[in-house]
């Protein structure tokens, strides 16, 4: 996981001073790089103990870790395309200014969230969701049209998926399951209370959590037994959960190709999809 990712992410829960550090850190990566932890204090207005500690937190011995971890981070970071600008959207933005920061949005979203999952975790869960015998998918708010359309793309491979948007039969679903039954839970909070207590009684009863949440430590990461992760940049302008929902189906697309690919059958099973729908269509 990249530390520049895993620390913006993390900014809503730190402490004011670890704020100021952790938001220098992002905004500056290459400035950091030739900064002593003095000089990063001097920037940021904290002391240098401060600076340990910021860096400690995060997993690391010291400073010179984290600088280490920081320019592994910006060797690996994809740039965004020439003239997108990654900014909230005003009300006084034009429309070609809207275009930009929208699309800006959206692809550093994706990157980010393609970035920030490392493959053992993702073939951990498609090693789950292949073994399942019955899938249900959970999700209030945006993360259930998520749900819903990875359910749909799962029944197409032949699985045993189950989703439905009322959050009561949700649990309800989540009652039946048992040993070998896999749930999928998204919410890029993590800690959305309905999605949360689901999660938790399909464990009880003996199911396999993934948990697709943001990177920051959330109520869902401790029930999941595989965590998955979303990055998106959603301030309190944008009330949509636009790209929060542009991560989650980046994600599942991204579980679903693999799935056709290290599925055998997969194929037989689209054709009969598109059969079907071609009989509706003839």
């Amino acid at each position: 996981m990249s530390i520049l990712v895993k620390i913006e992410a993390a900014l809503d829960d730190m402490s004011p001073g670890d704020q100021q550090i952790g938001q220098f850190v992002v905004a500056k990566p290459e400035h950091v790089l030739r900064l002593s932890s003095a000089a990063l204090a001097a920037e940021t207005g904290t002391s240098q103990s401060s600076i340990v500690k910021f860096s400690q937190k995060l997993g690391f011995k010291g400073y010179s870790d984290l600088k280490l971890a920081v320019s592994e981070a910006r060797a690996q970071r994809q740039e965004i395309p020439d003239g997108l600008i990654h900014g909230t959207i005003q009300a006084s933005d034009d429309y070609a200014m809207v275009v930009r920061k929208l699309t800006s949005s959206k692809l550093l979203s994706i990157q980010q969230t393609l970035q920030v999952n490392k493959e053992i975790d993702i073939r951990r869960a498609l090693d789950l969701l292949n073994a399942a015998r019955r899938i249900h998918l959970v999700g209030v708010g945006a993360s259930s049209l998520v749900a819903r359309d990875f359910a749909y793309k799962l029944l197409k491979l032949g699985h045993n998926a189950h989703y439905d948007s009322d959050i009561h039969i949700q649990m309800a679903n989540a009652s039946t399951l048992g040993e070998g039954d896999v749930l999928f839970a998204l919410s890029y909070s993590g800690s959305s209370k309905e999605t949360v207590k689901i999660a938790e009684f399909a464990k009880q009863c003996g199911a396999r959590v993934i948990g697709v949440s943001r990177v920051a430590k959330n109520p869902l990461d401790r029930v999941a037994d595989i965590r998955l992760f979303t990055v998106a940049d959603e301030d309190k302008v944008r009330s949509s959960a636009i790209t929060a929902r542009d991560a989650q189906l980046t994600l599942t697309d991204l579980l679903f190709i693999l799935l056709v690919q290290t599925q055998p059958d997969a194929n037989e099973h689209i054709l009969k999809s598109e059969a079907a729908m071609a009989v509706l269509n003839g």
